[in-house]
């Protein structure tokens, strides 16, 4: 047991008066599904849009789908957001006392998406020619302004909502503890891969004798109790990537995207990408022969009550099968697993 004041400071709960996710070491979240639907009514209902063309105003949010989380993970804090909406506008010309109305949808709202790409449609319930004048001013001009609210949303999102959620630390010397940590995660996984290797160390393509690679396959089943689109976003999602890594992540998650983490100890690129089904990638460690990729193939298998992960390489140099079987479960699945609760199936 270890003595008062030297324990594991994750347990430590003295540190705060209300003793509550001390450092804030533990994943949180926060719902934001009733913040967002009150936060997008209030800066879109209502909103009146006009120029030299027309006069138009939303008069109602018809239709408002999705969800908004916030999670906060060791202090930095991770957004998703996904809404589907349909409002209802009216205007009529300038000049004009013709009433026309229709509908601006916007069907994707989310974090995956730029601002400048999220879809603002209009349409029109009755075709007239006023009316036709009216949807193409919506379309070029109004739509801006809409899309200005729409980042505003973000922002506030990002800066208003999330307020409290990180707790105050003890010290700024956590922070320095905390980036040991890191670099000692990152040397760990260079030295388990290279104890892993043997004294006849596999010649890279630049040495002379130019010694044949003799690679072998590995296949590993693993059981996450979560949805298979939150397994999806933890391997592509830059900052889910660095939570369960300890460490800073570069993820392209894009066809041809790269990927370093643990410090560069593990790198390569995304080949293939079914969102929420399958991640292929090429796959090295960094103390690999230079320019030797393995293949990795990770299916995402949704059940009724958990996710199966069905993982094959194949292109793993034979010395390094045992290292990398087991770095793949220490440093992948059960950080995966203590980081985002997504305990062990029983």
């Amino acid at each position: 047991m270890a003595r008062w004041g030297e324990g594991d400071p994750r347990w430590i709960v003295e540190e705060r008066p209300d003793a509550t996710n001390v450092n804030n070491w533990h994943w949180t979240e926060k719902n934001a599904n009733g913040w967002s639907k009150d936060k997008l009514k209030e800066l879109l209902v209502g909103l009146k849009l006009e120029s030299d063309v027309a006069i138009v105003e939303i008069t109602e949010m018809e239709k408002i789908e999705g969800e908004a989380v916030v999670n906060n993970r060791k202090g930095k804090l991770i957004f998703f957001y996904d809404w589907d909406m349909s409002l209802v506008w009216q205007g009529r010309l300038k000049g004009s006392t013709g009433e026309h109305e229709g509908k601006i949808k916007i069907p994707n709202l989310s974090e995956e998406n730029d601002l400048s790409e999220i879809e603002i449609l209009v349409t029109l319930k009755e075709s007239t020619n006023e009316g036709e004048i009216i949807k193409e001013y919506l379309h070029h001009q109004g739509s801006k302004e809409v899309r200005e609210k729409l980042g505003l949303y973000i922002t506030l999102l990002k800066e208003e909502f999330p307020k409290g959620m990180i707790l105050p630390r003890k010290d700024d010397s956590e922070q320095a503890k905390e980036a040991q940590q890191i670099s000692n995660l990152s040397s760990g996984f260079s030295t388990k891969m290279n104890v892993n290797q043997s004294n006849d160390r596999i010649s890279s393509p630049n040495d002379n004798n130019k010694k044949k690679i003799e690679t072998s396959s590995l296949k590993i089943n693993q059981t996450f109790q979560c949805r298979g689109e939150d397994f999806y976003r933890a391997m592509t999602t830059p900052e889910m990537v660095a939570a369960f890594t300890n460490g800073p992540a570069k993820v392209e998650a894009k066809e041809g995207g790269k990927f370093e983490l643990f410090g560069g100890n593990i790198s390569g690129e995304f080949t293939e990408l079914v969102p929420n089904k399958k991640i292929t990638q090429r796959w090295r460690v960094k103390a690999w022969p230079q320019g030797h990729y393995s293949t990795v193939s990770i299916i995402i298998d949704q059940q009724d009550d958990h996710t199966l992960i069905k993982v094959s390489q194949t292109g793993v140099p034979q010395n390094e099968m045992d290292g990398t079987k087991e770095n793949w479960s220490r440093y992948y699945w059960d950080a995966i697993k203590r980081t985002f609760g997504w305990g062990y199936f029983m």
